[in-house]
Order: structure tokens, then C-alpha cells, then sequence
């Protein structure tokens, strides 16, 4: 609590808006460009302390738009212990959206693959939207990449690489990532 005027001057710097109800351990870090947008709902939940998860994050949450023009828009009831959000176009996440410890969501392979564009354009690498409907669940350690649309409560496993939609009401695990069985959609396993 002692933390809260310091973390909340952080979110003014960086011209994002104090949102109600929010919960925050820890200090996450906010990378906003100046030029972009960044959108957090109400009771959001941030766990950047190490104390504050038995997962105990390896880093802080870091929320970012990377480039100008970007867009990174986040629902009502979002919780995400450590991790990484980084648009460099948009990431459009749902309300009521868990991401555990340790997990990135990226809209972008930031660097080219071919060694010749990385000297040329060291920054230009590939970039595709990135959308995670409502009551989606993304589990410790998971990398979601570019161009990926998570359906509507799907569950994603622990330690898994995303790099292909995912239909709603389902659970997805794996490197890369594929549908191991389905949900039901209304809330029964």
C-alpha cells in the first residue's frame, strides 16, 4: 500500500489512465510510446513482486507499445503475474483474462530473419495483430506470438508457444501449440 502513490505517479508519467479497482504488487514497468495507445480496464491485477505469486515472477509485468501508432487495450478483470506485453501494432485483450507467471504476448518477431535485412533494418521485423477474446486463461511460462487470436475461454498450458489461432472453448498446449481437447461453453469441465 506504501507503494501505491509512487506506482500510480509511474502510470501518469507515461499518460495512462488510473483505472478503478485495480490491485498492483510490485512496480511494473510501463513502456508506452508517446505516440500510442495503451488501455487498461477496470480491477486489473498486477503481480511483479516475487512475493506476491508462489510462481514467483522472474521480472516485473512490463506493458508496452513499442512503436508509434500502437495500440495495446486490455478488458475489465485482467490479471497477469510477471511477464511481457509488447505491441508494436495492437494487442486487443478481452475482459476476464488470467496470463500466469512468466508469460509474453508479442505482435511482433521485433528483428528480421535474414541476417543482410538485420544490419540493413535492425527493428523491422515481422508485425501482425494479436487478439485474446474474453475468459481466456494462458498458463505460466507460455509465449503467445504474432498474428494469434485466442477464442473465447480457451485455455492455453503451461509452457506453451502459440503461433496459430485458437478456437474458442478449448484447451491448447504444446510447442507450437494445438488443440488437446475441448471445453464446454458453459463453464463445465
Amino acid at each position: 500500500m506504501l507503494a501505491y502513490p509512487w506506482v500510480r505517479l509511474i502510470f501518469a508519467i507515461k499518460g495512462v489512465r488510473w483505472g478503478r479497482a485495480w490491485k498492483i504488487y510490485g512496480t511494473p514497468i510501463i513502456m508506452r510510446h508517446a505516440k500510442s495507445q495503451m488501455l487498461l480496464g477496470s480491477h486489473l491485477e498486477l503481480r511483479s513482486s516475487r512475493y506476491s505469486n508462489p510462481l514467483s515472477p522472474n521480472h516485473p509485468v512490463v506493458l508496452a507499445t513499442w512503436r508509434e501508432g500502437a495500440r495495446l487495450v486490455v478488458g475489465d478483470g485482467f490479471a497477469m503475474s510477471g511477464g511481457s506485453i509488447c505491441a508494436a501494432q495492437s494487442i486487443i485483450i478481452g475482459n476476464n483474462v488470467a496470463i500466469g507467471a512468466n508469460s509474453a504476448v508479442i505482435d511482433t518477431d521485433f528483428h528480421p530473419l535474414r541476417p543482410a535485412d538485420r544490419q540493413e533494418q535492425p527493428n523491422d521485423g515481422r508485425i501482425a495483430p494479436v487478439v485474446i477474446e474474453a475468459d481466456v486463461f494462458i498458463g505460466a511460462n507460455c509465449l503467445i506470438l504474432k498474428g494469434v487470436r485466442i477464442g473465447q475461454g480457451a485455455v492455453i498450458g503451461a509452457g506453451s508457444v502459440v503461433i496459430s489461432d485458437v478456437p474458442p472453448h478449448c484447451v491448447a498446449a504444446g510447442n507450437p501449440a494445438i488443440v488437446v481437447r475441448s471445453l464446454a461453453p458453459t463453464g463445465s469441465v
